[in-house]
């Protein structure tokens, strides 16, 4: 179950939750330092636990770069993770949305993708894996610094808990900048879409914990769980304050969006992330009414490009190509139903 597929049991500010762990193995240093053969090498010892728990092994020498590039924009590995060149694997579980990268930058990236506001419930999942990898390997761990990670940003716990938030009358009121700075004084950062380095793509912001070092998984999952119920507060306050002639041009610009999206011939990725971001505030005003957010978050992962160009029988060629594929595509999925029989 990878983000996008949730939004249907999603609210109209928390999206989904992810909850990730990082574990190295003891005897072997860290991924960076790896050569081929121990990374193959580790690659196979936990495919074994991990197979015989249901995980579905994909092998990233074997596939290509638009395949990897797919599994980026399902957010089931880092774009970092998708390019290396080195021997890396994913073990996945789609349901319950559990993915563990080998030899990304940690050797073990255990991560728990679920629906709405679920911060134990992921963190639980995410647990539970490690605990089944811990039956067989040692984990590097130190009495003083807690578990030793390869960036010394994840000392400590080694854990990164993220809510992704929709969060339209907060960015459109310019808000952002000061929740982010808010938000670090509590040991929280505000990211983009697809994490760190990325924009503020169609108003959804990843809102995670900074500090892992001198604090507990249950503090952390705590503290973020208190703030995204504030941010949801200040955003609905957002909404609400939109009246009068602004709330008459929103439903115009709302409404453009909707059309475009369901009659544009052409639609660049980034033109649909945009429209994304209006119709899916219009579904929470109460302005668009026969589409669901369900529809528009599979869309959200379909679309993008390499997604898009693996589910087509004939590989569009060039840009122009893949754009009319997805207006397409689109159109298919926000047509009514007996247009489809």
């Amino acid at each position: 179950m990878a983000w996008y597929n949730v939004a249907g049991t999603s609210s109209d500010t928390v999206i989904s939750t992810r909850v990730r762990l990082a574990r190295n193995i003891q005897t072997y240093p860290f991924a960076s330092r790896l050569d081929a053969n121990a990374a193959n090498e580790i690659i196979e010892k936990v495919s074994v636990p991990l197979e015989a728990s249901g995980f579905r092994k994909v092998n990233f020498s074997d596939i290509s770069p638009i395949m990897a590039t797919s599994y980026v924009e399902r957010h089931y590995v880092s774009p970092e993770f998708a390019t290396k060149d080195s021997p890396h694997a994913l073990f996945l579980m789609e349901q319950p949305g559990i993915a563990v990268m080998v030899c990304e930058e940690d050797h073990l990236r255990i991560q728990s993708i679920l629906p709405g506001l679920a911060l134990e419930e992921a963190y639980k999942h995410a647990l539970n894996t490690e605990k089944r990898l811990d039956e067989d390997f040692d984990f590097s761990y130190s009495e003083q610094f807690g578990y030793l990670t390869h960036c010394p940003t994840n000392l400590g716990t080694g854990m990164r808990a993220s809510v992704m938030m929709f969060l339209p009358a907060l960015t459109r009121g310019g808000y952002m900048n000061s929740l982010a700075t808010q938000l670090s004084k509590l040991g929280l950062t505000v990211r983009g879409l697809f994490g760190e380095g990325s924009g503020s793509a169609g108003c959804m912001y990843q809102i995670s914990n900074q500090i892992t070092l001198g604090i507990s998984e249950e503090e952390t999952l705590h503290r973020l769980g208190d703030a995204v119920r504030q941010i949801s507060e200040s955003e609905q306050k957002a909404r609400k304050s939109i009246t009068g002639e602004a709330l008459e041009r929103l439903t115009d610009k709302i409404l453009r969006s909707e059309g475009i999206l369901k009659y544009a011939y052409m639609i660049s990725s980034s033109e649909f992330i945009q429209l994304f971001a209006d119709v899916r505030f219009g579904i929470t005003l109460g302005i668009v009414t026969d589409i669901t957010y369900e529809q528009l978050g599979t869309l959200l992962c379909e679309t993008m490009p390499a997604t898009l160009t693996l589910s087509s029988e004939n590989t569009p060629k060039g840009e122009s190509a893949r754009d009319k594929l997805r207006a397409q595509k689109i159109q298919k999925l926000l047509s009514p139903a007996e247009k489809n029989a």
